[in-house]
């Protein structure tokens, strides 16, 4: 299964950006979004360390909600 990481943008150098998520920071290229204009506090999808989608602060938020639930789901607790 493929899956896209809402980021958010912390910097940006060129085509390169350093983003941010629940804490984790990568380096993120942005060549495939070069004609988007994006800033710093932008959120971009990141799929395979490339930026492929510039996404609104509402919808890196309903991707995340759904992310977690999906792991929690996953990783049922257990009573021990």
């Amino acid at each position: 299964m493929c899956l896209g990481i809402p980021m958010q943008i912390k910097e940006i150098d060129g085509f390169t950006a350093r983003c941010e998520a629940k804490g984790i920071e990568r380096e993120v290229s942005l060549f495939m979004l070069q004609h988007e204009t994006l800033v710093p506090d932008d959120f971009v999808v990141v799929h395979v360390g490339y930026a492929i989608q510039k996404v609104t602060p509402q919808e890196a938020q309903s991707a995340w909600e759904i992310y977690d639930e999906m792991l929690s789901l996953s990783n049922p607790p257990t009573d021990h």
